[in-house]
């Protein structure tokens, strides 16, 4: 698939023309075609780049590390989805730590490259604060349930907000869509693997989520009204 294609997934763009998505393919150049292998740190606080990235294909986490070095997950991003900071709109990325969770193919747009082109569509560039806006309320909101909450909590919002965004539906169940370990889902909450591991058998013996090799289901009504203390 041609980086056009890729382009026209991300929601943001979808009123774009033909042309709009020419030029922004020729201010996008792609530095390498080779994928990102899962497990890689492509960004740090202290080592960060200007310009806007969106996700081709693959998926990345946001994460911080507290003074203990506890990592609290801050965002999941998927194909479509964008970061980054220019002069005029920033995702709030510069101080998060960004890293694979799969192989993951990234297109970069120069910062003064793109500044130009929204002063030519302010529509877009009012999209742009919308979406921005709506980012940022997720993770603070996320980050503060998996930095105060115990941890069954954090397994649960955090099982609650990747199946609302990378769920297939199967039955009552939504499959998260990607392969997970328990070490992994740990790292993304500041735990350890052997919590994780007995909150999962025990969410799973009371019927909330589904496991597999590497793969989990979650029952939404269920685990709605358990995060609400409510009898299911």
């Amino acid at each position: 698939m041609d980086k056009l294609w890729y382009l026209s997934r991300i929601s943001i763009f979808d009123s774009l023309s033909p042309e709009d998505f020419k030029e922004i393919d020729m201010m996008a150049p792609i530095s390498h075609f080779n994928a990102v292998p899962k497990g890689t740190l492509i960004q740090t606080p202290e080592h960060h780049r200007d310009g806007l990235f969106f996700v081709k294909t693959g998926k990345l986490r946001m994460f911080k590390v507290n003074v203990e070095g506890k990592q609290f997950t801050a965002a999941i991003l998927g194909s479509g989805n964008m970061f980054g900071e220019i002069d005029s709109l920033s995702f709030g990325t510069h101080d998060m730590y960004i890293e694979t969770i799969e192989e993951t193919l990234i297109c970069s747009v120069l910062r003064e490259h793109f500044e130009k082109f929204l002063l030519k569509r302010p529509e877009l560039a009012m999209r742009f604060l919308k979406v921005l806006s709506n980012q940022l309320k997720e993770k603070e909101e996320l980050l503060e349930k998996l930095a105060i909450g115990n941890v069954e909590d954090r397994v649960l919002h955090l099982l609650l907000k990747l199946s609302e965004q990378f769920g297939t539906e199967n039955d009552c169940f939504v499959k998260i869509d990607f392969p997970l370990t328990h070490q992994e889902i740990a790292n993304m909450i500041g735990v350890t693997r052997e919590s994780v591991t007995t909150i999962l058998k025990d969410l799973s013996q009371k019927g909330i989520i589904r496991t597999g090799r590497m793969q989990i289901s979650v029952h939404l009504q269920k685990i709605s009204a358990y995060l609400n203390h409510a009898e299911f």
